[in-house]
């Protein structure tokens, strides 16, 4: 009898399953460990739902302590990490390459002026530059520069809510998510136009990237395409997989 063949994929909802619950895990307290290792819960779900209880507790814990003013560590062009690492949920070959002359950002949600922008009016716009740590979740880190323009002035002068509770960003290789508020409006948040790497490269997240160092690398999205602001939480791409939302750095 010939047996049936069986792919990876066939697995991929148990394994998205085990790696959102390890994850959860891991961003437990020792506490939160010692009391999920010593409960008697037998049923998935309510391991889940305890897991993203917790999940959420550190969410706002992190959110409580989060400093509007407190900046992160800046470094020497000299300290520039290269070549600068390639990561993201597709490999490297599958980045999108967009066309810089019909790109177009666009706006949505609660912001008054909602046209889109150029690439052009993007750079006409004040800019800054910063030498910053990407920090990965998966547990290493590299610096890298980047310009571009400072995100609080390109929301003000958009007419975004600022009394708003989120900012959401799309992308186009489908990445999507979110911050508060008051992480999109810290000093070093930015709307990056100028990336790691070579002139040409486009695999940093061109033609704009959110460069979030007070946050995990997963929360600073590349090839953005979409920027809106709301007051319902959008989630994201990892954080609906259960990873943590706010996830400072």
């Amino acid at each position: 009898m010939k047996r049936p063949k069986i792919s990876l994929s066939d697995f991929r909802p148990q394994i998205e399953r085990v790696e959102r619950r390890l994850f959860l895990k891991r961003g437990l307290s020792l506490g939160a460990l010692t009391m999920l290792s010593g409960c008697t819960l037998k049923d998935d779900d309510a391991v889940d739902r305890l897991l993203f209880a917790m999940s959420r507790f550190n969410d706002r814990a992190q959110a409580a302590l989060f400093d509007p003013n407190k900046l992160a560590p800046v470094y020497e062009e000299a300290e520039v990490t290269t070549p600068f690492p390639f990561n993201a949920f597709y490999e490297e070959k599958l980045a999108p390459v967009i066309d810089a002359e019909n790109y177009r950002l666009r706006l949505s949600g609660l912001i008054d002026n909602n046209a889109p922008w150029t690439l052009r009016e993007l750079r006409a716009l004040p800019q800054a530059t910063q030498i910053t740590r990407h920090v990965c979740v998966e547990g290493w880190s590299a610096i890298g520069k980047w310009g571009g323009v400072p995100f609080r002035t390109f929301l003000e002068r958009v007419g975004a809510d600022m009394t708003a509770r989120y900012v959401g960003f799309r992308c186009a290789d489908n990445y999507s998510t979110s911050i508060d508020m008051p992480s999109a409006l810290h000093p070093q948040t930015l709307l990056a136009l100028d990336f790691p790497g070579h002139a040409g490269e486009t695999k940093y997240g061109f033609p704009v990237k959110i460069r979030i160092p007070t946050k995990l690398g997963f929360k600073n999205p590349k090839h953005v395409t979409e920027i809106f602001v709301t007051n319902d939480n959008p989630g994201g791409y990892w954080e609906d997989k259960g990873y943590n939302w706010f996830s400072g750095s």
